[in-house]
């Protein structure tokens, strides 16, 4: 397949998957107020020390590529799916209305994303340069 093939065939699954997820009425949001309560429960705290651990795993690879100036040794595919499948994370932590789910998951989506955007932009740069 072609990279214009597979982006086709990712829209079409994320279409897809968007339009499925819309009609279930059970998957809005309920009470959003109750993440805004200032006080945290123990699980909620385990939940943040958790989270911080999996959501700045991706930090090293960026630092490095950044430092580097270059795209050589990276791959943006497992940042870019694992960025994608954190926003479902972040409507998950939504629905049960875990605050440590929704900020960690904010936090890593935009991370992942970073990362495949530095990578476009050294791979970019790479291209006219040579």
């Amino acid at each position: 397949m072609t990279r214009a093939q597979l982006n086709r065939a990712a829209l079409g699954i994320l279409l897809l998957g968007s339009v499925a997820l819309y009609g279930c009425e059970e998957l809005v949001v309920q009470d959003v107020s109750s993440l805004l309560v200032p006080s945290l429960q123990r699980s909620e705290i385990l939940g943040l020390v958790a989270g911080f651990g999996t959501t700045f795993a991706a930090v090293p690879d960026l630092v490095a590529m950044l430092r580097r100036r270059s795209s050589a040794g990276m791959n943006p595919r497992m940042a870019g799916i694992t960025g994608s499948f954190q926003i479902i994370w972040v409507w998950y932590g939504l629905l049960i209305a875990s605050r440590p789910v929704v900020l960690w998951n904010m936090v890593a989506v935009l991370i992942n994303f970073l990362s495949v955007g530095a990578y476009l932009y050294f791979v970019r740069r790479e291209r006219g340069s040579g």
